[in-house]
């Protein structure tokens, strides 16, 4: 029993490192973006790319992660996961020394790669830590806790690379951000190993019994979407990731941009300030997700994500029509519109959960694949882009209307789409 608790202890631990990656890894290739533009001189629509192909992978691994899951359980999906997340980085790492004409698409490939990662690690862990934890309440506690340490990575992410770049965004370049490229490696390296030597409950294996009476994976699909409010709900989801990664990519974009065209940009500050700055939206994004946890039980899902999209596109007209002018916080001074931006991490921080919550209502037995849908729904990060080019065409901050846009469909759902057909 001693040696139980312990490989339970190593493999919680192990959980929580993981849970810290998804969003160190995810967020890097947002954060990566001013790189791409000063070494590569690529456009704003280009700088996305990275976020975008990491983001698209989502689509390919979504469903079949489920099935792999379900097949061959957590500890081989787990270890599929930091292997391919070594990988991932690993060829991150590699345009750093790869010539100029080669190491973007080199960067963007890896981006790619990495997302395989990321979205096995998301069908992983949460059920994972659930079942570590014997369920209940002690198994949401880790949840939790799981959930706050991925908030912590989303933080650092941002602040680490605006620290190794420093102010002289001119000459910044992938080499700059190898030092946390290796720490990712590492910390895939070890997850491995610990997983490997672990021994892990495989309460949702597949059965002799399931595996005899497997049904069409195309036929469970269409009955999933069949429940109009999950389709909508997919679809949501769809239009939050660029919603919550558009935010501060866009700004991290705005304050490293020394000139919007020929004019000297008012509200550069450089890379480090940026990064921190950034890296505040994602803290905002860990309270709030706290404070939806403590309310949960008494504030419904559709409540919550109707107050924080309104709020949301509110934040978004304010900061969009702030005056340009500087504030001064911590010592650090940056654009007064980034207040706002920043603020809108409360926002974003209770929408996958709640918008979840509320498309799997009435499931039952298509839970499962409505959460692999779900997944390859992320892919939703390929509009990224898409802002990217409207940044280029009527400026940053004007690029939020998109922005805005995808935060009314998200109000819409909560008020109307998320209600349950009565048949």
């Amino acid at each position: 029993m001693a040696n139980e608790n312990k490989g339970n202890v190593l493999a919680i631990g192990v959980c929580f490192a993981l849970f810290f990656m998804i969003a160190f890894v995810t967020n890097f290739a947002g954060a990566m973006g001013p790189i791409l533009k000063n070494q590569f001189g690529a456009s704003n629509m280009a700088s996305q790319l990275g976020s975008a192909a990491n983001f698209f992978a989502y689509f390919f691994m979504g469903i079949p992660g489920g099935l792999i899951l379900k097949r061959k359980g957590y500890k081989f999906t787990s270890m599929l996961a930091a292997a391919v997340g070594f990988l991932g980085v690993g060829v991150q790492l590699a345009a750093a020394y790869c010539g100029k004409g080669s190491a973007f698409t080199v960067y963007v490939t890896g981006a790619f790669i990495a997302g395989f990662s990321m979205c096995l690690l998301n069908l992983v862990v949460n059920p994972l830590l659930n079942t570590l934890g014997g369920g209940g309440n002690k198994g949401n506690q880790l949840v939790q806790f799981g959930c706050s340490l991925n908030s912590i990575g989303a933080t650092l992410s941002p602040m680490i690379l605006g620290w190794l770049v420093g102010g002289e965004i001119a000459k910044a370049n992938v080499g700059q951000a190898v030092p946390a490229l290796v720490i990712a490696m590492a910390i895939f390296a070890v997850a491995f190993v610990v997983i490997a030597l672990s021994k892990i409950p495989e309460p949702h294996l597949e059965t002799a019994e399931e595996k005899a009476n497997r049904t069409s994976v195309v036929a469970d699909i269409a009955a999933t979407l069949k429940f109009r409010h999950f389709t909508l709900g997919a679809l949501a989801i769809f239009m939050y990731i660029v919603i919550e990664s558009g935010i501060p990519n866009m700004a991290m974009l705005y304050m490293t941009a020394e000139k919007i065209g020929d004019k000297a940009n008012p509200a550069f500050v450089g890379a480090a300030v940026a990064g921190s700055v950034c890296g505040f939206y994602w803290f905002c994004m860990m309270i709030g997700r706290l404070l939806g946890g403590f309310i949960g039980g008494k504030v419904s899902s559709r409540m919550q994500i109707t107050v924080c999209s309104s709020l949301g596109i509110v934040l978004m007209l304010a900061a969009m029509f702030a005056p340009v002018q500087m504030v001064t916080i911590a010592g650090k001074s940056f654009p007064l519109a980034m207040v706002f931006m920043v603020l809108c991490g409360l926002c974003t921080s209770v929408m996958w959960g709640g918008i979840f919550n509320m498309a799997a209502e009435g499931l039952g037995k298509y839970v499962p694949m409505g959460a692999g849908i779900f997944m390859a729904m992320v892919v939703g990060g390929l509009m990224l882009p898409i802002q990217g080019y409207l940044a280029d065409k009527i400026g940053f901050l004007n690029s939020y209307w998109m922005t805005i846009a995808l935060l009314a469909y998200v109000l819409f759902y909560a008020l109307i789409g998320s209600r349950v057909a009565k048949k």
